[in-house]
């Protein structure tokens, strides 16, 4: 097989970001029709499809393969830009994180990188247990996951672990426990609303089953968004797991109470990126990693 062109690398990049043709010949400010020739060429270099002509437009398995490496040779470029003394101009890199993550932590790791590049982020959330998958097809750079097993091209390094605790308000307990029960008599949990973030989610499920032994059969809440995830909980709709950042201020002004104070739950967490060398993805997690060290749980 013939090498791929730079130029129609980038231009396949530019028509997954952008989900159309059209949107791509914008971007790109090329006709349409220079866009589809781009894409056909490659697809007969390659011998197969590569794009899915969807609403928007999606890759194939092997598209995924040309869409990861179209955008490890723009990152690549743009190292050997910087390190030639040239500018660089709209890098965007593009992440996956979970949403707890995002709301408590990894904001500050972006902060800490030099403002004076051009270099953007581009930030998908997705539970920490099926992030890897993004980086399998090719879609992002970098992940925050809860795999320790690199995907296949990646590298992988233990970043410490978020810690969860079992919260309720105080007007929940008042309603929904049995007057009279002790504290450490959570079998009622089984009955009583419960947060999960998505359906996804599995937190609380598997909270309860080591708390119980037993599945969890309650009645459930959806709040897909962690600042209203731990406002819900804070308003009484149901009971969950919070990270300890979102709770221990409630926990100390009594508006929260813990369910289970010496059970709490860590989740490790790990950072996977290409494995590349590229300047620019070293530096992103050199900051990911002193950030990690400063405010998730170490061995």
């Amino acid at each position: 097989m013939q090498p791929f062109q730079f130029e129609h690398l980038a231009t396949f990049a530019v028509v997954v970001q952008e989900g159309s043709f059209d949107a791509a010949s914008r971007a790109l400010h090329v006709t349409p029709s220079a866009v589809s020739q781009r894409i056909k060429a490659m697809e007969q270099t390659a011998g197969q499809v590569l794009l899915q002509r969807t609403t928007p437009v999606q890759p194939t398995a092997a598209g995924d393969v040309v869409l990861r490496l179209a955008r490890q040779v723009r990152v690549l470029q743009a190292d050997a830009q910087r390190e030639l003394g040239g500018s660089v101009t709209g890098l965007a890199l593009p992440l996956v994180v979970n949403a707890d993550s995002l709301a408590t932590w990894f904001l500050g790791a972006l902060a800490r990188m030099p403002r004076d590049r051009s270099v953007f982020f581009e930030v998908h959330r997705e539970d920490e247990q099926h992030s890897t998958s993004l980086l399998r097809s090719g879609r992002v750079t970098a992940a925050v996951t809860a795999t320790p097993e690199p995907v296949q091209g990646c590298s992988v390094e233990a970043l410490g672990s978020l810690r969860y605790r079992a919260v309720a308000s105080s007007d929940y307990l008042d309603h929904w426990r049995p007057s009279g029960t002790p504290d450490d008599d959570l079998a009622w949990l089984g009955a009583a609303p419960v947060l999960d973030f998505d359906r996804k989610d599995d937190l609380q499920e598997r909270f309860y089953r080591t708390l119980t032994g037993e599945d969890l059969a309650a009645p459930r809440h959806y709040m897909p968004a962690s600042g209203e995830f731990a406002a819900a909980v804070r308003l009484g709709i149901g009971w969950a797991l919070l990270p300890e950042q979102q709770c221990l201020a409630d926990l100390r002004r009594g508006t929260l109470r813990q369910l289970a104070p010496d059970l709490p739950v860590d989740v490790p967490l790990y950072w996977q990126r290409w494995k590349i060398s590229s300047p620019i993805l070293d530096e992103l997690s050199a900051c990911v990693r002193q950030t990690a060290e400063e405010q998730l749980r170490q061995p």
